[in-house]
Order: C-alpha cells, then sequence, then structure tokens
C-alpha cells in the first residue's frame, strides 16, 4: 500500500478547508442580507403582488369575487376620470419640475461659487423644508392660501386689493407645484451641489490661465459636471409627479369645489379603494400608473446616460 505523501495530504487539506471556509462567508453574507431581504419582502414585494392578484378579478352581485383577467385595465384605460388625473399630473410635471430643478441649479451654483457669507446657514436653510412632512407642508401652505383667514387674506385687507385666490380651480396646481418646490429645492440642490464638488480643481485652473469668465466656466465645466445628477434629481421628480398625492387631498379639505376625489390617479385609486370599496379597480388603477412612471423613469434614465457618454 502506497501512503500519500505530506505534501500532497496537505494539499488535499487545504483545499477542503478553503471550500468550508468560502461556503461559510458565502452564507454569513446572505445572513447579513437576510434582515433587509425579509423587509424587501414583505414591504415592496407582497403588496404589489397582492395588487396585480387584485386587478385580475371583480366583485359583482352575482357570483362574488370572480376572476375577470384584463377587465379592470380595459375599464381604467376607457375611464375618462383616469385620463383627467393623468392629465393633470403630466402638467404638473412639465411646469413645476423645470422651475423647480433651474432653482436648485441655481443654488448649487451659488453655493459652490465661494462668494456667499455663510454658506453653512443657506445650504442647511435650503434643505430643512425637505425635512418637514410633507401632509404638514401641504397644512401650512394651505392655511397661507386662505383668502378668509391666512396671509393672502391678511394681505387683501391690510392693502385693500384683491390677489388671486392659490386654492381655485385656475391657481390649485400651480398652488401645489409651488408646495412640493418648496419642498424639494434643498433635496435637488444637495445632489447637485455634490456633483459640483468632484469637479477636479485642475479644471479651473486651465479656466484661470485661460482667463475664462464666470458663465464660461459654468458653460464649460460645472454644467456638464452636474449631467448625472441632473439625471438623478429628474428621475426622483418623475417618480414624485407622477405620485402626487399628500398635497391634493390634504388641501381638498379647504378647498373641495377646485380638488375633486380624481384630482390625480393615486388620489383617484385611494377613493375608489377607501370610499367606493372598489379595491379591484383602484388596484388596476395602481398598477398601471406604477408601469407609466417606470417606463417613463427608464426613458429619462436612457436618454440621460446617452447624453452623459457623449
Amino acid at each position: 500500500m502506497v501512503t500519500p505523501s505530506l505534501p500532497a495530504a496537505h494539499s488535499r487539506h487545504a483545499r477542503s478547508g478553503t471550500r468550508r471556509s468560502g461556503g461559510s462567508r458565502r452564507w454569513t453574507g446572505w445572513g447579513f442580507l437576510a434582515p433587509f431581504l425579509v423587509v424587501f419582502a414583505f414591504t415592496l414585494v407582497a403588496p404589489v403582488v397582492y395588487a396585480i392578484y387584485l386587478s385580475f378579478f371583480q366583485d359583482r352581485l352575482v357570483g362574488g369575487n370572480v376572476f375577470a383577467g384584463f377587465a379592470n385595465y380595459t375599464a381604467a384605460l376607457h375611464d375618462p376620470k383616469f385620463w383627467s388625473a393623468l392629465r393633470r399630473v403630466v402638467l404638473f410635471f412639465f411646469v413645476q419640475v423645470p422651475i423647480m430643478l433651474a432653482l436648485s441649479a441655481f443654488a448649487a451654483l451659488a453655493l459652490d461659487s465661494a462668494r456667499l457669507r455663510f454658506p453653512a446657514f443657506f445650504r442647511i436653510s435650503l434643505f430643512l423644508p425637505y425635512a418637514v412632512p410633507s401632509v404638514v407642508a401641504a397644512l401650512m401652505w394651505g392655511f397661507i392660501y386662505g383668502t378668509d383667514f391666512g396671509l393672502v387674506g391678511n394681505i387683501n385687507s391690510a392693502f385693500g386689493i384683491s390677489l388671486p385666490d392659490p386654492l381655485s380651480n385656475t391657481w390649485v396646481l400651480a398652488a401645489m407645484g409651488n408646495i412640493a418646490a418648496w419642498g424639494f429645492i434643498g433635496y435637488n440642490m444637495l445632489i447637485l451641489y455634490s456633483a459640483l464638488r468632484t469637479v477636479p480643481k485642475e479644471l479651473y485652473e486651465a479656466a484661470e490661465i485661460d482667463r475664462a469668465g464666470t458663465f464660461a466656466v459654468i458653460r464649460a465645466i460645472k454644467l456638464p459636471a452636474m449631467r448625472s445628477a441632473f439625471v438623478v434629481a429628474l428621475i426622483f421628480s418623475v417618480i414624485g409627479s407622477f405620485q402626487l398625492f399628500n398635497e391634493p387631498n390634504v388641501l381638498r379639505t379647504l378647498a373641495p369645489n377646485s380638488i375633486s376625489t380624481n384630482f390625480t390617479p393615486n388620489m383617484y385609486a385611494y377613493n375608489l379603494a377607501f370610499s367606493g370599496q372598489q379595491f379591484n379597480y383602484a388596484a388596476a388603477i395602481a398598477i398601471i400608473m406604477g408601469i407609466i412612471t417606470m417606463v417613463v423613469a427608464y426613458v429619462v434614465q436612457t436618454v440621460g446616460i446617452r447624453k452623459d457618454g457623449r
């Protein structure tokens, strides 16, 4: 009988130990991920799966809850209330988001210029509204907009003028855009400002040697540096705009004649589910809005990355 040499036996033992340690490390990694995966499954995956399941059923007087296929989706796509609500959030996005991002970019450039005194104070002041919950912000601005009891009404009384009612049919969407911009300008400013802080100093030194002016530096160095950050901020803005809910839902108590129960798609789905007990139809509308939001966000990301690559 041939006895294996000591080096060979040692090598086999080392390989076996490596496999065991590799497997142990692999399971250790999954152990660290497990709490997140459990929370993710119960708070995101399970509700979405259940909503999809509900959207394929209908609660009928005869037969009870029965499988209806795509009937709820077909009804939603032919529902004028849904399309009216969708047009509002699209208009909200195309008007409010460019203004908000432009103001955020201006604030980021102002902070990066090093010409402001107490920049930390301005940075915190601009970001502070983001820390206010959106429901509280909507309530606060709703009372400011009041023509009988709020700031607008006080200005009208003090100066004998008649300012437009921010909660009227004409101005209520703009009033919501102002609330959203007030809350998120500081958040987007930090995203853009963080991108500016990564610009190499050599680029500024080269611009100084070439005697480039302030606007030339902004156009040639700072704006291209913020392009990727703009894409990120724009994606977040797409999601926030298409999921608009808190502002109209809170302001509706102050302006019921201007804000209907189907003012936005999310508000429409919410009222269908909890006021109309139409859970299946509400789930279908929510799924459709989720798909629309994902598609628009994906297009924005794809176009932004493509332009950034150039």
